[in-house]
């Protein structure tokens, strides 16, 4: 074979190469979805991501349903002030926001990415009249007061249909997760779990989840065991799903032992039942309104307490169904709560009383 054709042949397969290459970085990064290139922002540092997609959201019935239960208000004059000068309204433009929430010492840093149909142009403009604007790291920064307050809120522009912001600067120049990181590996495995899910919270712990559980639920369903047996818990991860007018929530805490698990699933199936006996209590239902008991014990009726063995971790998962009734009960307020037992074998035994 002569040298020139060896040469064209060796060219070609060189040519063909770099398409292949060329292809896979392009095209092969491409078919992420939009949820996946947002997460991949978060810093892996995080210790809360909370997620919503609102485009999927709407197209729910349970969105209506929730529309109607919420609280009309009244139209703030600066917010209108800004979406006639922005044409940007988030209950109607913005399709999906990503949040992590970072501590710092003392104090709590604010990340987030949204997806939506922004008009830089305007937009822009807006900021550069309210805030300053200015050019670090590559990205164009703007920054802008928050109504009535001190504090301001620093965003970019990471393409026409994508903005990231904070209330932390220096996050905005953070290199998105690597692949081969450790904590964002850890974060993507948890992330997967609620990839059918378009709203979602995901807390890594921090020893502290517990004790800010126990400093916000009513005197009467306090419980330091339940507390503690969330503190040890490594990892907490919320998901919601519309299905009908419903909305399907499952709580899934996942720890290093199968001890604390065991315990957490034995303390929730006991709050469970404790919750049941208690709205059958006749001094109760005198107080409710039948509509609101039948709501109330319909959601728990619902509920579902199991284990998970995941290898490395075991997980206690909690689901129950959030519907229309349960809504409307709530905005009638909550039923008075019994006194909840300080320890397993106490609602154990409570149990076994009310199974006789």
């Amino acid at each position: 074979m002569k040298k020139s054709r060896i040469a064209i042949l060796v060219f070609v397969f060189v040519v063909l190469c770099a398409i292949v290459i060329f292809g896979f970085e392009r095209w092969g990064t491409s078919n992420r979805n939009p949820r996946e290139e947002l997460l991949a922002q978060l810093p892996a540092e995080a210790n809360t991501v909370l997620g919503i997609d609102l485009d999927a959201m709407r197209q729910s019935p349970f969105a209506a349903e929730l529309y109607k239960w919420a609280p009309q208000t009244k139209a703030d004059p600066d917010y209108a002030q800004f979406v006639q000068a922005t044409a940007f309204n988030y209950e109607s433009d913005l399709s999906r926001v990503y949040i992590a929430i970072l501590k710092r010492g003392q104090s709590t840093a604010l990340f987030a990415v949204a997806d939506g149909r922004f008009d830089k142009k305007k937009i822009s403009a807006y900021a550069s009249q309210t805030g300053t604007r200015e050019n670090r790291a590559g990205k164009e920064i703007f920054s802008v007061p928050m109504s009535g307050d001190s504090r301001r809120i620093t965003f970019t522009f990471l393409r026409k249909d994508r903005i990231a912001l904070t209330n932390n600067v220096s996050l905005l120049t953070l290199t998105p997760q690597t692949y081969n990181d450790s904590d964002a590996r850890a974060w993507r495995e948890r992330f997967r779990r609620l990839a059918g899910s378009p709203v979602f919270a995901v807390v890594r712990q921090d020893a502290g989840a517990g004790a800010e559980l126990s400093a916000r639920t009513p005197g009467g369903l306090q419980s330091p065991q339940l507390s503690a047996l969330v503190d040890q818990l490594q990892w907490i991860t919320v998901a919601g799903k519309p299905e009908g007018d419903h909305l399907r929530v499952v709580v899934e805490g996942e720890g290093a032992t199968d001890a604390s698990t065991r315990q957490l699933s034995d303390l929730l199936n006991g709050l469970l039942m404790l919750a049941q006996a208690g709205l059958n209590d006749p001094k109760l239902r005198q107080q409710l309104q039948p509509q609101v008991r039948e709501a109330y014990l319909e959601m728990l009726k619902s509920a579902d307490v199991s284990e998970i063995d995941r290898g490395d971790t075991k997980s206690v998962r909690l689901i129950f169904d959030v519907t229309p009734n349960f809504l409307e009960a709530a905005r009638q307020g909550a039923p008075a709560a019994p006194q909840v037992p300080q320890g397993p074998g106490k609602i154990l035994k409570k149990k076994a009383t009310i199974l006789n």
